[in-house]
């Protein structure tokens, strides 16, 4: 048996520690201990290695979990990251929309992109069941989805390509691929060596990969960004304009900046023109998601666009197709496409 011997230190034995100790997937321990008949047959060898498991490491099934699978709440829970931010409105509208048509009602919470607020939310699901979660997380782990999902039974769909939990579904669009075509642009077509960034904090995914993206082109074709050329801030419009101002009392100000959302970008337009500077003449600006207020200011502002209804449309298919019996398998990743829109701040 694989990892035969090993102990665990946590002090809760979770699904997924069955799975890594009898090297099978999660959905195949589930498939064992749900005693249900099943249209692919598992195997006697497979099953014996799950049930050896369980007991070896003591494992037991949260009742709690197999009663809420067999008496539905009709509730689903929502997470987002900033309830003032334009972006996930759509993202909200499609979950509800869904939730309409299958007769569910959903509560939201916002989390202010901090990790204690998305924590108090699990806790507030686990005192509070529901039958589904669609999430936008920016700091829980697998581990953490992992023992939610064992000790209610709740499905869960979330925004973001850093989950890779096995029986959570995933919607996200590729934003690595879609800054390094961003800054690629500004230097090949737009011809800028001064290319500074404003972002956030590594501790979110989206923050870091945005990040790293823009360095690695940078890297690529020999321009070492000047010192101060990073900036990191929070996701509103003070904290991009702030940075903003943080480039601009550099020696040697850049002459374009790729900003990680369109709220900071936005918030980095006004800092330049309070300073009288002109976009995109002497400082371009590049945001990301396409929020309605990208085309009320002027110049308008040259974004990656995101499509959070779709992403919202996705993850509701993926929960209700879960909490209806009409898939039980493996977490689906829904790749939505971004697209570069070109306007007048670049």
């Amino acid at each position: 048996m694989a990892n035969s011997g090993r102990s665990t230190s946590r002090s809760t034995i979770t699904m997924r520690d069955v799975a890594r100790y009898a090297n099978v997937s999660q959905s195949t321990v589930s498939r064992v201990l749900s005693g249900a008949a099943d249209p692919i047959p598992i195997g006697e060898e497979t099953r014996e290695r799950v049930l050896v498991a369980v007991k070896e490491l003591g494992y037991h099934p949260n009742l709690n979990a197999g009663s809420l699978r067999g008496k539905k709440t009709r509730m689903l829970a929502m997470l987002i990251a900033d309830i003032a931010n334009p972006f996930y409105h759509p993202l909200v509208r499609a979950v509800q929309d869904a939730a309409n048509e299958h007769k569910y009602d959903v509560m939201i919470a916002n989390s202010d992109h901090m990790v204690q607020n998305e924590r108090q939310f699990v806790e507030s699901v686990i005192r509070r069941p529901v039958d589904g979660i669609v999430a936008v997380p920016y700091h829980l782990t697998d581990d953490e989805f992992d023992q939610l999902m064992d000790r209610t039974g709740v499905k869960i769909a979330v925004v973001g390509q850093h989950v890779h939990h096995p029986m959570v579904d995933v919607a996200f669009s590729d934003d690595s691929r879609a800054v390094k075509a961003a800054v690629t642009w500004l230097l090949v077509e737009k011809g800028h060596t001064r290319i500074a960034f404003i972002g956030t904090p590594d501790a979110t995914g989206a923050g870091a990969r945005r990040r790293q993206a823009y360095e690695d082109i940078i890297t690529r074709v020999g321009v070492q960004p000047l010192p101060g050329y990073v900036q990191f801030s929070d996701w509103s419009f003070d904290g991009g304009h702030a940075a903003m101002l943080r480039l601009l009392d550099l020696p040697e100000r850049p002459t374009a900046v790729m900003v990680v959302n369109d709220l900071m970008a936005l918030g980095a337009m006004s800092a330049i023109q309070e300073r009288n500077l002109a976009i995109p003449q002497d400082i371009a600006i590049i945001g990301y998601d396409d929020i309605p207020a990208a085309t009320w200011v002027q110049p308008q502002l040259t974004t990656i666009a995101q499509y959070p209804g779709e992403m919202g449309q996705a993850l509701a298919r993926a929960i209700f197709d879960r909490l209806e019996g009409d898939y039980d398998g493996p977490g689906r990743r829904y790749e939505v496409p971004c697209r570069f829109i070109e306007r007048g701040s670049a």
